[in-house]
């Protein structure tokens, strides 16, 4: 496994599930692209949109990906990583338990996460890696499967 790409990924995801702003802009380009089954069947294009869930997440108490008010934590299960110079691609199924007074709740879907190493030399800085695109579907039996 990648070790650079692994823990960039986990520092973006942690950052989103945090409702962390800053970190979410440090780690995703600003033309991003992405699409999220569960909000629209649509391509949703640049950050403005996860401003918007983060800020109300946080004022409300909740964790981004949640479905419910709780204490939470993100696993990604069968996680691969493919890295082809500055580009890497990681898709995995994103499992967000939350602990409720009932027992714990899992939501679960799948994920791609397109990233670029991108040159900070223009700018001064270190290149560094940024989230492109995302692409996310259920994580459910297809529904040719008996």
């Amino acid at each position: 496994m990648d070790q650079e790409v692994y823990e960039f990924l986990l520092k973006h995801l942690q950052g989103i599930m945090s409702n962390d702003i800053a970190s979410y802009h440090e780690t995703t380009a600003e033309d991003l692209t992405l699409y999220e089954w569960w909000v629209t069947p649509h391509r949703l294009d640049g950050l403005p949109f996860h401003e918007f869930m983060m800020t109300s997440n946080a004022e409300r108490g909740s964790v981004f990906g949640a479905e419910e008010k709780g204490k939470t934590r993100f696993d990604l299960s069968n996680l691969l990583i493919q890295r082809y110079g500055d580009t890497a691609i990681a898709s995995y199924t994103l499992l967000i338990s939350t602990a409720l007074p009932e027992g714990v709740k899992v939501a679960a879907h799948n994920e791609s996460r397109v990233m670029v190493k991108l040159d900070g030399a223009s700018q001064g800085e270190a290149s560094h890696w940024k989230v492109v695109h995302v692409h996310k579907s259920p994580a459910y039996s297809a529904p040719h499967v008996g």
